[in-house]
């Protein structure tokens, strides 16, 4: 007799960090080969300055402030594991201070001129550790499943 352990993989809920409807994608995620590695760690979403930025995820501010003299904002999200998921944004004017508890759709910055996009944008990245993600499974979409996990102990 075989034995199937099932998990269930549950999503955070999620809100695109520009607002609805999903802003254009200007330049996708293109994880590098290696750690100093050429690459683009993050997703870049049109935006003209002045843009609201929203908390996508419940969580906590862990960082406002400059960076390489331009604004970068980082939301650690709850309940993500460990080492906790952490959202960057930039180049934005910060909003509201480290330390801040946010909800999915609050206002943490706004979209500042500059950056490295031909026109105005946000990049918005995700990390776990110091692993680079692509942002964009975080808007996945759809029930709660269970997967079968095979060749684990009962």
């Amino acid at each position: 007799m075989h034995h199937v352990t099932l998990i269930l993989l549950t999503l955070i809920t999620a809100v695109w960090p520009l607002g609805p409807p999903r802003p254009d994608i200007l330049r996708g995620w293109q994880p590098p080969p290696g750690p100093y590695a050429a690459g683009h760690r993050g997703v870049d979403l049109a935006a003209p300055p002045g843009t609201p930025v929203l908390a996508p995820a419940a969580g906590t501010v862990t960082f406002a402030g400059p960076v390489g003299g331009r604004g970068v904002l980082v939301v650690t999200l709850s309940g993500t594991g460990a080492p906790p998921l952490r959202t960057t944004y930039g180049p934005v004017d910060p909003l509201v201070p480290a330390g801040t508890p946010v909800r999915p759709g609050d206002v943490l910055a706004r979209v500042a001129p500059g950056g490295h996009c031909p026109e105005s944008c946000l990049h918005w990245g995700l990390l776990r550790g110091d692993t680079y993600l692509n942002p964009l499974t975080l808007m996945r979409t759809g029930p709660s499943r269970l997967l079968p996990v095979r060749g684990v102990p009962d």
